[in-house]
């Protein structure tokens, strides 16, 4: 085994938090790298549709929910060690943050991954956790609590007065 690779787990982690960055965090990340590798494109950066389907409740036949628009984008680098290839598909109409999503992607089977999760992942995915906890802490402060009192006699065997 390649002692670049990385297991499936991390690398889910890692195109989820390159997919859900902002594009300008992205592009400031790649314009600070020291020594950047040379990229071409395997794929150049492209949008396109892809329909959605749903289940309901997880379960039961698949329908056709809509369509979403995706950009997806292939890239080799290479450095001194070699070619990499990296592959990302972001949710929405931005090509150029594919683009940068592959880079770190293919970055990330190289022997530069220890760099690109100290630099970049574990960066972004702090970020996003912060944002997350501020947006969770905003919306329970607008969470209303309701409480009944149960009646008394409110059931159909009240006594009457005589």
């Amino acid at each position: 085994m390649n002692t670049t690779q990385i297991d499936a787990e991390q690398r889910r982690r890692s195109a989820r938090v390159l997919s859900q960055a902002d594009h300008a965090e992205l592009a400031e990340l790649w314009r600070a790298w020291p020594d950047p590798p040379a990229v071409e494109h395997a794929r150049a950066p492209e949008a396109g549709l892809v329909m959605v389907q749903g289940r309901i409740g997880g379960r039961g036949a698949r329908f056709n929910l809509g369509e979403a628009s995706v950009s997806r984008a292939t890239v080799v680098i290479r450095c001194a060690e070699g070619e990499f290839t990296g592959t990302a598909y972001v949710l929405g109409n931005d090509p150029e943050h594919a683009e940068l999503a592959a880079i770190f992607e293919a970055m990330l089977l190289s022997p530069m991954r220890e760099d690109v999760l100290r630099a970049v992942i574990t960066p972004l995915e702090n970020r996003r956790a912060q944002a997350d906890e501020v947006r969770d802490a905003q919306a329970r402060s607008t969470v209303v609590e309701f409480f009944t009192a149960a009646r008394e006699n409110s059931g159909g065997d009240e006594e009457e007065d005589e």
